[in-house]
């Protein structure tokens, strides 16, 4: 059996976090349920956004075929732009613990912290085994050549029944 690639589930587990965190902390009851609580909840919005925008790419995966999200190749850009920030898996368990603080202080975003928090320990956990981010790159799409596509046509004439059974039977003339 192979080995566990923890980033993985570090990754789908960061996502979530973030778009709780982006989602969560909307006003209570009475308030209309559209405003953002204060300056923390504004803080928590910016935080979510951000894990958002640095997870929505996954990693290209060691062994095996990646399944490419929709659209991921422009943030794949933006995140290789950064390069070492963004690749190694120490720094994002770090930027995930402390981007969960601000977001413990609301009740309304627990749930986010909470998955940043795990999201940052199995970040942890995929540095110390060496794990890396890896960008899906897309492979060249390769060209048919046109002497392959175009069928030859056939040198030999089809088979045909004997020079007997090709002869037409006179019909008959009944009356």
């Amino acid at each position: 059996m192979g080995q566990i690639e923890w980033a993985m589930w570090a990754n789908e587990q960061a996502l979530a976090a973030g778009l709780s965190e982006c989602g969560g902390n909307r006003g209570g009851a009475g308030s209309g349920g559209c405003e953002v609580q204060g300056l923390g909840g504004g803080v928590c919005v910016v935080a979510g956004v951000l894990v958002c925008l640095l997870e929505y790419p996954r990693s290209k995966r060691q062994k095996g075929s990646t399944m490419e999200r929709c659209g991921q190749k422009y943030l794949t850009a933006v995140v290789k732009v950064f390069g070492p920030l963004t690749r190694n898996y120490y720094i994002r368990a770090v930027l995930h613990a402390a981007l969960a603080v601000p977001a413990g202080f609301l009740l309304s975003t627990i749930l986010g912290t909470v998955c940043l928090g795990i999201a940052s320990g199995i970040y942890l956990l995929a540095a110390v085994r060496g794990e890396e981010w890896r960008p899906i790159e897309q492979k060249p799409r390769e060209r048919p050549h046109m002497g392959d596509t175009i069928k030859q046509p056939p040198s030999n004439p089809p088979p045909r029944p004997p020079a007997d059974a090709r002869k037409k039977q006179p019909t008959e003339v009944g009356g």
